[in-house]
């Protein structure tokens, strides 16, 4: 498996810090995420053999398997390689050695996509048998044999045989969810069932019911006519970087998404309210995905000295770190409403000024925050002030008096309870 190193280019990290880079960019980022995967992956087979794990010859076998599909079959490789949760199970594994002979299951997954003929032994952890990008087996035993051929494939286990095929009970296939507007399309699948696709997350449900996949491909149709119609390049970078949704337990108000470093290409979120809110998500949630992406290349901030600071999208004191996070994300999102604004009317505009008004100005505070903290590397005081520089630009543009007044209501409103929660008495 080939190794590419991977640089920022100026224009490229100018781009990325005013919170653009289009497709070509998002794409170049994906480029370096798969030769991390391909690393953790070698890792997971060095480090069975370094610890002396009783399965390393499985390990060596299922890494010569998917090596000899790659060859022949890269597209199928590349498939399962990207898929999010590879590179949460990878590092998981590398970290603890805890059954590294799940790369069997990549290997067969990679198998099962180019169609070749082989049979592969993989284990069954917890009374399931998980395929990266593909889906999940219910089997018994400790152990079961993926048959690939041509024609499909199936698993055999303890007498039992399930065929990985649609409505088969006992298969539990990733399932689609596309959506297309302005020439604009969006293919992504939905990932209830792979135990590394959450990882930190206490809050991933199990699987969809097919009415509420149904209902999240309703919400995707009208979160892509909005997003792809009045917000191209942010829905093109969508494009570009999600692959997949794992669905979260309903939060008690609102709506709950999250993106991992560990995952790059996913977007964990809850059931959205509506067509606005998961575009806005996605929006939201790819800009964490691209800024994780950067900092995997470029450090940006020096280490964590344990200082706190406020954040206005927060109910916690956040480290520098998170405070970056966070403030990329509102960077795209006052992009969002700066445009969205334009497109509403009566009551939805005044809202969707105050979003405007209230981001813009709580991501520059936080700008200036994370500048005056001295815990910024070079590379990393010339992107923020790049992204400071972008939302002092629109500090000039008029909002209407109704939505300044809804964000400064909105605004110090956040300001008081988290005091009352962090600094009481302050």
């Amino acid at each position: 498996m080939n190794l590419t190193e991977h640089r920022v280019p100026v224009d490229m990290f100018t781009d990325l810090a005013t919170g653009g880079g289009g497709p070509e960019t998002i794409e170049w980022l994906a480029r370096g995420q798969y030769s991390k995967h391909l690393l953790l992956v070698r890792g997971v087979l060095d480090a069975a053999k370094q610890g002396g794990h009783p399965a390393e010859a499985a390990v060596r076998r299922a890494y010569d398997l998917l090596d000899a599909v790659q060859r022949e079959h890269p597209e199928a490789v590349d498939a399962v390689l990207r898929h999010p949760s590879v590179g949460a199970w990878a590092r998981h594994t590398i970290r603890t050695l805890d059954v590294p002979e799940q790369l069997a299951a990549l290997a067969a997954a990679a198998a099962i996509r180019a169609g070749i003929t082989c049979e592969v032994d993989v284990p069954v952890i917890d009374g399931f048998l998980t395929l990266p990008s593909l889906g999940q087996v219910t089997v018994t035993g400790s152990a079961a044999t993926v048959h690939c051929s041509a024609e499909g494939a199936e698993v055999s286990a303890g007498g039992q045989i399930v065929r990985l095929d649609e409505n088969v009970p006992g298969w539990y296939g990733l399932r689609p969810l596309s959506a297309e507007a302005a020439g604009v399309r969006l293919d992504v699948v939905v990932d209830d069932v792979d135990p590394y696709r959450a990882p930190g997350l206490s809050n991933a449900r199990g699987r969809l019911t097919e009415h509420e996949s149904r209902h999240w491909q309703h919400l995707l149709d009208d979160g892509w006519h909005l997003l792809a119609g009045h917000h191209r390049v942010a829905a093109q970078e969508v494009a570009s970087a999600i692959r997949v949704f794992t669905p979260l337990s309903a939060p008690a108000q609102g709506l709950s998404s999250a993106t991992s470093r560990e995952t790059f290409g996913c977007i964990a979120l809850s059931t959205p309210p509506d067509g606005h809110a998961l575009a806005v998500t996605l929006v939201h949630e790819t800009a964490h995905a691209k800024l994780s992406a950067v900092l995997d290349i470029v450090a940006l901030t020096e280490p964590d000295d344990g200082s706190l600071h406020y954040a206005p999208w927060r109910p916690d004191p956040r480290p520098i770190g998170g405070l970056l996070q966070g403030a990329y994300a509102y960077l795209a999102v006052t992009d969002f409403w700066r445009r969205q604004r334009h497109q509403e009317e009566g009551e939805e505009a005044v809202r969707a000024g105050a979003e405007f008004a209230r981001w813009r100005d709580g991501a520059r505070q936080v700008g200036r925050t994370i500048l005056d903290s001295g815990r910024l590397t070079a590379p990393g005081e010339h992107f923020v002030e790049l992204m400071v520089a972008r939302l002092d630009a629109w500090a000039d543009e008029r909002v209407d008096a109704a939505s300044l007044e809804l964000a400064k209501d909105a605004a110090d409103r956040h300001r008081s309870l988290w005091r009352e929660r962090n600094a009481p008495g302050r």
